[in-house]
């Protein structure tokens, strides 16, 4: 199962790497959002499951990974969204690869740090519940203020994007919903999913 994920974690990869995402519907906002959730939602985690890993550590450096992790994510997501470095990303391709790799190095840090190991505990569980949902509630904020924003933050001018034109304000709108649906979606099944994880494990009896 885990080569599986991790090869189906690289197609993914690929397919939004080398797909139109970013080629012919570059300045697309929306078509941003589908491949910026594709690489941190969808093929990191499925990377993270594919990586052999040790045994969870201990409790207290659970949460000192976990939670860094989770700020780390934040910093990234918000910084290449301000409309100074989105513009950056969008005229430059050498800006959309460094864009690109700081999502996926972002994405894979954080779910690493989150996902199930041998030996993970309670503690280790609820590290990655905290930080997974941590993640959730800056996405569904951004993804948000995107969405509701009453004017274009990227633009003025009309776009097209898997072959539908779009104004500005409507593609902005398009990509925070996607990121609302996607993005925060996801990081929320996981941290729901750690959640349970965690009050299933049973007490560890005391000697």
């Amino acid at each position: 199962m885990r080569r599986a994920c991790l090869i189906l974690g690289l197609f993914v990869l690929a397919l939004i790497w080398l797909g139109p995402l970013l080629d012919a519907w570059r300045g697309s906002f929306s078509a941003h959002m589908l491949a910026h959730m594709g690489v941190v939602a969808i093929a990191a985690p499925l990377i993270a499951i594919g990586i052999p890993l040790g045994p969870k550590p201990d409790a207290s450096r659970a949460f000192a990974i976990a939670l860094p992790a989770s700020v780390v994510e934040l910093i990234v997501v918000w910084s290449w969204h301000a409309p100074a470095l989105r513009a950056l990303a969008e005229s430059s391709l050498f800006a959309t690869a460094i864009e690109q790799a700081t999502f996926l190095a972002a994405g894979l840090f954080l779910w690493l740090a989150c996902l199930p190991r041998r030996g993970s505990d309670t503690a280790g569980n609820a590290a990655g519940a905290f930080a997974l949902l941590l993640t959730s509630i800056h996405m569904t904020l951004l993804g948000a203020l995107l969405a509701l924003t009453p004017r274009p933050l990227y633009g003025a001018d009309d776009v097209s994007c898997f072959g539908v034109s779009l104004s500005a304000q409507q593609d902005q709108e398009l990509g925070g919903v996607i990121m609302l649906l996607v993005g925060a979606a996801v990081y929320l099944a996981g941290g729901v999913t750690l959640l349970a994880r965690m009050l299933a494990t049973p007490p560890r009896e005391t000697v």
